[in-house]
């Protein structure tokens, strides 16, 4: 094809049936329903009485194939604990210009610290608000994420159906008696949801729920 052939193709499409950009605006119904499965934005968890989930274990930043993520635990004050756990995350940060919003950490938290919601809406004006700390990431007292100048949350219902679906595909500690039943635990925190279709409790009964058997000594 010649310098002008590719002008050629353009001009043979003037005069036909264009394709119009759907207006972006929610009253006009521009915006598609968000995926089941959406990944966007992550958030860090608490559990009921107000301790971070996060034990600083550094998994998540060890499996992620962006490097997007950094964390650097620390080991927990005897007076003031703030998890359950010896340590718990001292520096958290996810740099948003890498991730790739693949789960992975997701899946590789022992804690069902992190979790990842459905907004993906966000953009940013310097490199600085790229990069999440942990301040921006933990959920607040009521569960729910921090809502940041940058991020838009105007059509947003801030509750659980804005989480990314994501469920744990193995069974805790591979035991068989959790088959079946959902792994995610009734805590506060963003991640919490109702069971995967086609999940349910089985007929017998599998011995402590999962969030009891990780309930640590003391109530926390």
């Amino acid at each position: 094809m010649g310098y002008l052939g590719g002008f050629l193709v353009t001009l043979r499409q003037m005069g036909r049936g264009q394709r119009t950009t759907r207006p972006y605006v929610k009253d006009e119904g521009g915006k598609r329903d968000k995926p089941v499965r959406l990944h966007g934005r992550h958030v860090l968890n608490r559990y009921e009485d107000g301790m971070e989930k996060c034990i600083g274990c550094e998994l998540c930043a060890g499996v992620c194939p962006a490097r997007c993520i950094y964390v650097r635990g620390a080991d927990n004050p005897p007076d003031d604990p703030v998890s359950p756990g010896e340590r718990y995350g001292f520096v958290y940060e996810i740099n948003y210009l890498r991730c790739i919003h693949c789960d992975l950490c997701v899946e590789a938290c022992p804690t069902e610290a992190i979790t990842e919601s459905k907004l993906f809406e966000f953009s940013f004006t310097n490199r600085t608000d790229a990069i999440y700390t942990k301040a921006e990431l933990v959920v607040d007292d009521d569960g729910l994420p921090q809502q940041l100048p940058w991020e838009d949350w105007t059509d947003a219902e801030v509750v659980a159906p804005l989480t990314s679906a994501w469920m744990r595909a193995t069974s805790p500690s591979g035991s068989a008696a959790y088959e079946g039943v959902v792994a995610w635990s009734g805590e506060l925190g963003f991640g919490v949801r109702d069971p995967e279709l086609g999940q349910g409790e089985q007929a017998t009964d599998p011995g402590p729920t999962p969030s009891t058997a990780r309930q640590p000594e003391g109530g926390h």
